[in-house]
């Protein structure tokens, strides 16, 4: 295994971190009817909620990017580099989500998309 599948594999786990934060900072959690209690989170446990979402939306292009890097032959090093930078960069993202910080959560986003597609045309 690679590095860079290893990285598919936290961020496919990535949206289950951010939902945890919204259980722990929001109101008591309600098994019962989830829609619900998330459609009612405010402040941060909204916002982690907010990050936890678009971490599914991240997710598919991600993997996609790796798996198409690894099938034409992209240099590993730099395929598992720019895996690790987008993991770190969608933590960051998370962190400042949390923060209310817009415009640098922005910067953040979109860099982690220039890692994937970085990813997607490193083949050869």
């Amino acid at each position: 295994m690679t590095i860079a599948l290893y990285c598919v594999l936290a961020a496919g786990l990535m949206p289950f971190l951010w939902t945890g934060v919204a259980k722990v900072r929001g109101p008591r959690y309600n098994n019962f009817n989830v829609r619900l209690w998330q459609g009612k989170l405010e402040g941060a446990a909204q916002r982690a909620h907010a990050a936890h979402l678009n971490s599914f939306e991240a997710f598919p292009l991600f993997a996609a990017a790796v798996i198409v890097a690894q099938i034409t032959g992209a240099e590993q090093a730099r395929v598992d580099m720019l895996a690790l930078g987008f993991i770190g960069l969608r933590v960051l993202y998370g962190i400042l989500y949390l923060a209310d910080k817009a415009t640098l959560r922005s910067l953040v986003w979109m860099a982690a998309l220039i890692c994937n597609v970085m990813i997607f045309i490193a083949g050869k």
